[in-house]
């Protein structure tokens, strides 16, 4: 019997094995986990289907397998086992239709799989889905395929200028020096598409300001001990995403998505907070979720769980989906001012640089107070700069006059 890699949920059709967790001849049972996956931005533990014997594994560390894939092959260990179920070849195997002819791994009657935002555009462009070759497990239908069928569409017609983007050139950089070369891990990747899709699909504006976080410091290192007998650590992103929220109830429209098919946009009533965290392996988000209904000690505490198991790599995909506005604070590496790149499909992002000592006017007079640069990058199409200046008078403000009450075990 083959044990296959399951499907991995919408939006994910194969990642990296990095890790193999059993060997030949190794009894197991049903739902052990038997090799680690790296899909995206997360490491996921994939279980066995079934219990029984290992005879041989078909995988390696490094392999990039999809749904379907064999993984390893197993005897069953006795009888009532339930058998695992091959899985339908990954779509990747079989060869893409070309335009305008249906894909082979579909069913004749059954409708072709697809999100109801693809059947909405499929529909209000007048396609028929059953024409459009998917490219997802079992011939389902993205949002990719259906741009794709229409690009192959125009390209048909006579006289069409279709774009055509120029191939790389490949430099051979050894020849001017010795050289190491590192393969792009598959976290690397899906971080360049993401940022490339980012800069190509949203005209992007940012607002600078700064923060007098003179006194919001005073009361961090005053409660700072309290909290960390309660095993936390009340760090300025704490406090950080406290402001944040009071700042977008007071601006829905930074707390919102685009929606290109339906052509609106998606207020939030929730407040679903990212924090960008720097690992060894590469950018990641996780989301403090519900920040709004959360006291300063519960965010500190789900902060610094969600900071621990980014940088061991056991988050999971949920654990990095549904954010609503995005914090990346380079203040603790040392970093002043910096432009952030909008977290798509949010619509603003907020970076936070390192605070410096500086002469400020106070009540007619120069002191010596923390100043903290403030940057807010938003996509352009949503936001209008008006709204953005008062959006950020609104966060500085947030920064500046924090309530001592809140810090407040």
């Amino acid at each position: 019997m083959d044990i296959r890699l399951p499907s991995l949920g919408e939006g994910a059709d194969s990642g990296v094995v990095v890790n193999i967790l059993v060997k030949e001849g190794d009894t197991i049972a049903k739902d052990q986990t038997i090799i680690e996956l790296e899909t995206d931005k997360a490491v996921g533990s994939i279980p066995s289907s079934a219990a029984g014997v290992v005879q041989k594994i078909k995988v390696n560390v490094g392999d990039k397998i999809s749904a379907g894939a064999v993984i390893l092959s197993m005897a069953e260990s006795g009888a009532g086992v339930a058998a695992a179920v091959p899985a339908a070849p990954p779509a990747a195997q079989a060869p893409r239709p070309a335009a305008g002819t249906a894909a082979t791994t579909r069913v004749p009657g059954i409708p072709a799989a697809a999100a109801p935002s693809v059947r909405k555009m499929a529909a209000q462009l007048g396609i028929d889905l059953a024409l459009v070759p998917g490219s997802g497990h079992g011939g389902r239908i993205a949002l990719e395929d259906l741009r794709a069928y229409i690009q192959n569409l125009i390209a048909a017609q006579p006289g069409a200028a279709v774009e055509k983007k120029t191939a790389p050139a490949r430099v051979d950089f050894a020849q001017y020096g010795p050289v190491l070369k590192k393969p792009l891990s598959s976290l690397r990747k899906t971080i360049a598409k993401r940022m490339s899709e980012s800069w190509s699909a949203v005209p992007r504006v940012t607002q600078f300001d700064e923060a007098d976080i003179t006194g919001l410091n005073d009361l961090r290192k005053k409660y700072a001990p309290a909290y960390e007998k309660q095993g936390a650590k009340l760090t300025l992103t704490v406090f950080a995403i406290k402001a944040v929220v009071a700042a977008l109830k007071k601006h829905p429209i930074f707390n919102s998505s685009l929606d290109e098919v339906a052509e609106e946009i998606v207020l939030k009533e929730y407040f679903h907070i990212g924090i960008a965290v720097d690992t060894e392996h590469g950018l990641m988000v996780p989301v403090i979720r519900d920040a709004d209904k959360k006291s300063l000690l519960q965010i500190a505490k789900e902060l610094e769980d969600l900071a621990g198991k980014t940088r061991d790599r056991k988050l999971t995909g949920d654990q990095m989906k549904g954010g609503s506005f995005t914090i990346s604070n380079q203040g603790g590496i040392g970093s002043g001012a910096f432009t952030p790149i909008v977290n798509v499909p949010e619509v603003a992002i907020l970076g936070l640089g390192r605070g410096a000592v500086k002469p400020a006017v106070v009540a007619g007079k120069i002191e010596a107070r923390l100043l903290m640069p403030v940057a807010i990058s938003y996509d352009h199409r949503v936001i209008d700069g008006g709204s953005a200046a008062r959006f950020t008078v609104d966060l500085v403000a947030a920064f500046q006059n924090f309530d001592e009450k809140d810090v407040k075990i």
